[in-house]
């Protein structure tokens, strides 16, 4: 005989499940962020700020690493101070700034596409920009 459950129970597993997939996850606050980004090799010390239309290109590599990849080749990882929620799945930046400069700590957002319009999402503050080479072969091209 088929085993059946109450019409109660469906809906409280359904719950149960729901609750536990959205349940937080416990991050080590050890973890190197850039686990998961192109190996880079670090040039020099990290500067506060960089010239905005310099920028090619802007690569963002999970909730905390964007790599700004600069005219001219030059590439500079940034490190977010703390993780930015949604910036690694939305992978796209807006910011504002009166200057020719993206500096430290600048509050970059999470641009998030809603029904086809642009919004901003999470505020999230940069850190240093670091000079940084990509590891031969290890560049994420498809970025």
């Amino acid at each position: 005989m088929p085993t059946r459950f109450p019409t109660i129970a469906v809906p409280c597993l359904a719950l149960f499940a729901l609750t536990v997939a959205c349940a937080p996850v416990d991050r080590d606050k050890d973890a190197d962020p850039t686990l998961g980004a192109p190996a880079v090799e670090i040039l020099g010390d990290g500067q506060s700020c960089i010239n905005r239309s310099q920028i090619r290109q802007t690569l963002v590599r999970n909730d905390q690493v964007i790599d700004f990849e600069m005219r001219g080749g030059k590439v500079y990882r940034n490190v977010l101070t703390s993780p930015c929620p949604g910036l690694g799945v939305d992978r796209a930046i807006t910011y504002n700034t009166t200057i020719d400069q993206l500096c430290s700590p600048e509050i970059i957002y999470v641009l998030q596409n809603f029904g086809g319009r642009p919004q901003r999402g999470a505020a999230c503050g940069l850190g240093k920009f670091v000079p940084v080479k990509y590891v031969r072969g290890d560049k994420d091209e498809e970025d």
